[in-house]
């Protein structure tokens, strides 16, 4: 990307896969009996051959370039792996899926007050147990979650992660190689952008925005607001840190990157920013990373 981290490579593997489908049963490498409810999950989701479309992003002098790559359930060093799911199940699928939370996911999701968001939280926080449990071949409900200041979530010993959600659509990222960070937004909401953009976003972000042709400003408002969360949330810095206080590209024929932060002139220059939209699917995401970092 810049000649700071020129030296790394990074691979990102992108499955178009439901991965619902086998989220306890491909991730549970259990020695011996499975926990009461868990084989009952495993029992009652199919199996079967799915085609998986990998890209490859290679961190250099010319910036993230995507190719194509295979991988399996392991996570190497200097691999990123972003998985896509739908969070929407059968209830019966719902209920089993809860016993792999924690008790204070499950308190939490009893907070929830629409059954809706109660159980695309639930199949959200299975599927993450699940995906970590492949990659550190360990079963889903014995995962404990650390916090950070602002509720980011980790894993000691494991891999870095985020996820986001947008209605029924989430999207994680597992990284080796450092801190990241993921959202995603419908590309269906109507709201009042230029008001948004005005209030959150910096002002040469602003301009750039409204110097677009007005049919492609509901993309470059999405595209700008999701890599600015993708950022923050792999900073992990929460609400702290103040929208309009760093730069990202937004027009459509530029490359996702980070442009500038006010708090330090360097810093621009040590993450990687992609896009990882997916239009015909109905959303806009970006994921971003510092590589670099030594393993927690």
């Amino acid at each position: 990307m810049r000649d700071a981290i020129a030296h790394n490579s990074l691979w990102l593997h992108w499955r178009e896969r439901d991965v619902g489908r086998q989220i306890l049963s491909a991730t549970l490498p259990l020695r011996g009996r499975a926990p009461d409810g868990v084989s009952m999950l495993a029992d009652a989701i199919t199996i079967g051959d799915v085609a998986v479309a990998t890209k490859r992003i290679d961190v250099g002098g010319q910036g993230l370039r995507f190719a194509d790559a295979n991988a399996g359930r392991t996570l190497p060093a200097g691999e990123v792996h972003v998985w896509r799911a739908s969070l929407e199940r059968p209830r019966q699928i719902v209920e089993r899926m809860r016993r792999v939370l924690a008790g204070d996911e499950q308190r939490r999701a009893d907070r929830f007050r629409f059954a809706r968001d109660r159980s695309r939280y639930i199949v959200g926080r299975a599927l993450l147990r699940g995906l970590l449990a492949g990659y550190l071949d360990t079963a889903p409900e014995g995962l404990q979650f650390q916090y950070g200041e602002f509720s980011k979530p980790a894993l000691r010993g494991g891999p870095w992660f985020n996820v986001s959600h947008s209605g029924s659509i989430a999207l994680y990222a597992f990284s080796s190689v450092g801190e990241i960070g993921i959202d995603v937004e419908l590309d269906d909401a109507d709201f009042a952008r230029e008001r948004i953009a005005e209030r959150f976003f910096s002002p040469s972000e602003v301009k750039v925005l409204r110097s677009l042709p007005a049919d492609v400003q509901p993309l470059a408002f999405l595209s700008c607001w999701t890599r600015k969360e993708a950022f923050i949330k792999a900073r992990g810095d929460g609400l702290s840190l103040a929208l309009d206080s760093f730069d990202v590209t937004l027009a459509p024929d530029t490359r996702a990157a980070v442009l500038r932060t006010a708090w330090c002139s360097t810093e621009a220059s040590q993450w990687c920013l992609e896009d990882l939209s997916d239009c015909r699917a109905g959303y806009i995401a970006a994921v971003a990373l510092r590589p670099g970092q030594e393993q927690r």
